[in-house]
């Protein structure tokens, strides 16, 4: 194995034309939670096509500190008033950071205002909202794109690389992973993550889309049939169906991706796909605050990996910020995230009916 072929040539931003503008993305955070205050806004801020100027919020009093310690935000409204139009002159696109079940309204009005919409993920409840808001974002002909940051990782982006590059051969088995003890993180029996009508699920709907997308990306293809098995165990977790989750999805040409999630372990993530002829492993992979670390197994023997340790979120919103200003299609947009949309709901199918469920 040619280690320095391995080391060098790799572009993590290659999608990228544009890398500086006197006109950046002005952004509206719809949510003013901790993801927006600590992940979100401090890489739009870092960034050098974007910029944070609009705060929306159900607390007024709390959307107008966050912007007291900001440089560059104008206005901070309730979610009433970005409904009605308010301060919509002051920017370009939305950042929706809402409860799952509550992402649906705001990139109808976003639509219909003419804003470009970045909407995290899972990207709605139910499938049927979630056509809802790809209809809604072709009628007004806007721009949506999911938020899967692990798209523009670069570790992630490498070892895509490396598999299209043929050194782990023909792809065979994914294996990923993502795990939290969500009630030491976040310390709230009533948060929406465990209320089943706002999240639309728990640990698969929530954090078991990372393996499930990241497997998709990986493979350059989508699932055919899944099998899966979910449960809830402590009390805290009544009202979702799935404190723990794992299931198998099926792809095209005999592929196979197998993908454990829960809301109440041990934190641990990673991904690794084996193929015919070796093995490429991300492992930290899917927290944002942990350094990821890539391998590649090949040839009887194992090499980590360099590459760029970067902010993922700052990524993000640059990607999609350059897509807007090139007048790119981004990546995934609604259709991508409908693929996920409807295979979470064919794991608690197949976990119900004890059955393969074949997707469409």
């Amino acid at each position: 194995m040619n280690v320095d072929a391995l080391t060098g040539g790799f572009d993590r931003r290659d999608w990228q034309e544009q890398t500086e503008t006197d006109d950046p993305v002005r952004f509206a955070m719809i949510g003013v939670g901790w993801w927006t205050t600590e992940q979100a806004m401090p890489a739009v801020d870092a960034g050098d096509l974007c910029e944070t100027t609009v705060l929306v919020s159900s607390d007024r009093e709390k959307a107008a500190d966050v912007a007291a310690d900001s440089e560059t935000v104008e206005h901070a409204i309730t979610y009433e008033e970005f409904h009605d139009g308010a301060a919509s002159d002051a920017y370009d696109a939305v950042y929706i950071v809402t409860p799952n079940a509550l992402h649906l309204p705001y990139v109808e009005t976003a639509a219909q205002l003419d804003k470009a919409i970045l909407c995290e993920k899972p990207m709605e409840a139910t499938i049927e909202r979630a056509e809802r808001m790809v209809e809604v974002c072709d009628e007004h002909d806007a721009t949506l794109m999911i938020a899967y940051r692990m798209h523009t990782e670069p570790a992630v982006r490498r070892a895509k690389d490396l598999i299209e590059e043929g050194y782990i051969g023909e792809p065979l088995f994914v294996h990923g992973n993502m795990t939290e003890p969500i009630l030491e993180l976040v310390p709230d029996p009533d948060q929406w993550r465990l209320d089943g009508e706002l999240s639309g699920g728990c640990a698969v709907m929530d954090i078991g889309i990372y393996p499930l997308n990241t497997s998709r990306f990986l493979l350059d293809a989508d699932p055919v049939a899944v099998r899966g098995t979910v449960a809830s165990v402590q009390e805290e977790f009544a009202d979702v169906p799935d404190e723990h989750g794992a299931f198998q999805l099926d792809f095209p040409g005999h592929m196979y991706a197998v993908c454990t999630a829960s809301q109440n372990a041990h934190l641990d993530s990673h991904i690794s796909v084996l193929g015919t002829e070796g093995k490429v492993r991300v492992e930290p992979a899917f927290y944002p605050w942990d350094d990821r670390a890539l391998q590649l197994s090949h040839e009887g023997t194992t090499v980590d990996i360099g590459f760029e340790q970067i902010d993922q979120m700052e990524e993000e919103f640059e990607y999609f910020a350059h897509c807007l200003l090139t007048d790119t299609e981004p990546y995934a947009d609604g259709e991508h995230g409908l693929v996920d949309i409807n295979t979470i709901k064919a794991v608690y199918e197949a976990s119900e009916t004890e059955s393969t469920v074949t997707l469409d």
